[in-house]
């Protein structure tokens, strides 16, 4: 079994759209899903984009992604490195890939002087805690995250 990681192009727009869409039912939210490989396209590998993805493949076949992005910390004054969406098709995990997708995101945020590397997960998602507390995060429990979207969004940037 090989594993290979590599970045991902604009022909990766199907793979990574399938790999959200099964990320959202694995999280019970494939009705929000809204994404399509058109726009997929254009937000990840457009002119305009500040997000990247990686594509994990074994033996040749695409297993899982890896979408960042970089953050900003006005108290380190340095970029960070943001994971907004880690998934591993079912058949591959317990292999190593997902590990291996944090270990060349850590080192792509050291190569960039990043200060940070942080990403959030469900409260329920007990195997992936297992995960990031063995290689030695940890969780940022005195932070809530908060959300404008939809309506609210709108609502609120109009008033």
């Amino acid at each position: 079994m090989v594993l290979t990681i590599r970045e991902a192009a604009r022909d990766d727009a199907a793979t990574l759209l399938g790999f959200i869409r099964e990320l959202a039912i694995y999280e019970k939210a494939e009705h929000e899903v809204a994404a399509t490989v058109e726009t997929i396209g254009e937000s990840i590998f457009g002119r305009n984009s500040v997000t990247q993805a990686l594509i994990c493949e074994r033996n040749g076949e695409p297993v899982g992604m890896a979408i960042w992005f970089f953050s900003y910390s006005t108290w380190q004054a340095k970029n960070g490195l943001y994971l907004e969406d880690l998934y591993v098709t079912p058949k591959a995990r317990g292999l190593g890939a997902g590990k291996a997708m944090l270990k060349r995101l850590a080192g792509i945020a050291l190569e960039n002087g990043c200060g940070r590397f942080e990403w959030s997960v469900l409260d329920w998602n007990e195997p992936a805690i297992r995960v990031y507390e063995a290689i030695g995060a940890e969780p940022m429990n005195e932070w809530i995250r908060y959300r404008l979207t939809g309506d609210a969004l709108k609502n609120f940037a109009g008033s």
